[in-house]
Order: structure tokens, then C-alpha cells, then sequence
């Protein structure tokens, strides 16, 4: 998908991993079948869970309402990956092509590189159907808030507290329930405490473990 595709390029993103992905579901019996897509990202929560849990600040909450990471700050202990309801974070292999890092936490950024010189994220540039949207939901004359505050709208996991900032415009409740897949945070949770175990008492950024 062309989306998918961009984000990879402009990310160098490794084989195995991703910043955004589309979930696709068929449903209905033949001639009367339909297929959905769902998109999928960081949310970059009001919230976010990921941030309260980062023992060392690694990732936080820009002013702009970006959830970024410090690649700097990261050890790599998966607590922010078992804290995300989304599976939307990964671990960037240790070489690497043309991105000089490894090791550490990558996620979707929202393109903030691009979005601060005036050019929408990788993913909505090259969407062909124009299903991306992306703005400021702060300023009543933009598209998206005027999307989301004239259609029917439902957001990711909203049970969870996150108040995450993507919104799904005009889904089936139940389509998106079903496509969204369950959080893969039990096998992050068990990596994460495995790496605690093993630094117990080394001291990162100011803080001991």
C-alpha cells in the first residue's frame, strides 16, 4: 500500500517492523462482499501511557501534542511498549542503512520534520483514495476539524483513558472491533521485566532501576 510504502522509505524502516500499517477485513458472502481498511499508528495520545511509564524520559509529549521519542534517553527496556494499547512502537535492529540508530524504540512521529515546514506526513501525501487526513484539530477552519466535528467518528481503545488524537470517520463499531488486532503487550511486558531483571541496580539518566 502507498502509504505504507512511503512511511518505510522516508523512515528507512527495516523489513519486520513498522510506523503505520492497514488492517484489511472482507466481510459479507460473494457477489455481496466489501472489504474495509484500517489504518493503524501511534495515536498520539492526550494521555499516553507510554510516557508515564518511560523510566527515563525517553519519550514525551511535545508542545505541538506529538508523542516523540529521545533516541538519546532510550535503554531499550520495552516499558513503554508494554504500556501502549495500540502496538504501534517497535525496536529498531542494531544495523541499519542509512538511519544511524539501533537499539532503541522507534514509532510513528506524525512527520513532525515535515509538518514543521509546511508539508503533510509521508503517509497522507501519498494516499491515493485521500482516506489520510491530517491537521489541526484546534483550528475550526481545518478539514479535520471540521470532519470530525460534523461526522460520525470513533477512536481506538477510548476505554483505556489514552485520549488518542486519531479518529475513524464513519466506521462500523463492530468492523473496527474486529479488524483491530489485540495488543501484543504481554510479549513486551515479559521483555520488559526480563530487562529489568538483568540491570537491576544500573543507574540511567539520573535514575537507578
Amino acid at each position: 500500500m502507498a502509504c505504507v510504502a512511503a512511511c518505510k522509505a522516508e523512515y528507512d524502516v527495516p523489513l519486520g517492523v513498522w510506523r503505520t500499517i492497514v488492517k484489511v477485513k472482507d466481510t459479507g458472502q460473494y457477489p455481496n462482499t466489501k472489504r474495509h481498511f484500517l489504518p493503524r499508528l501511534c495515536n498520539h495520545c492526550d494521555n499516553p501511557p507510554c510516557v508515564r511509564n518511560c523510566p527515563t524520559e525517553a519519550t514525551y509529549k511535545h508542545e505541538e501534542g506529538y508523542v516523540l521519542q529521545r533516541y538519546e534517553r532510550c535503554i531499550a527496556c520495552r516499558t513503554c511498549m508494554a504500556a501502549c494499547p495500540y502496538n504501534a512502537r517497535h525496536v529498531l535492529p542494531n544495523s541499519r542503512t542509512r538511519v544511524k540508530i539501533g537499539g532503541v524504540v522507534d514509532k510513528c512521529t506524525f512527520c513532525e520534520h515535515r509538518v514543521s515546514n509546511n508539508l503533510v506526513p509521508a503517509c497522507v501525501q501519498t494516499c491515493l483514495g485521500r482516506s489520510r487526513i491530517f491537521g489541526d484539530l484546534n483550528d475550526p477552519n481545518s478539514e479535520v476539524h471540521k470532519l470530525v466535528g460534523g461526522m460520525p467518528t470513533v477512536t481506538l481503545k477510548s476505554e483505556k483513558g489514552t485520549k488518542p488524537q486519531v479518529y475513524y470517520i464513519k466506521p462500523a463499531q463492530q468492523i473496527v472491533n474486529q479488524i483491530y488486532s489485540p495488543p501484543e503487550s504481554y510479549a513486551a511486558k515479559s521483555d520488559a521485566e526480563a530487562f529489568y531483571r538483568h540491570n537491576k541496580g544500573r543507574q540511567f539518566f539520573g535514575g537507578v532501576l
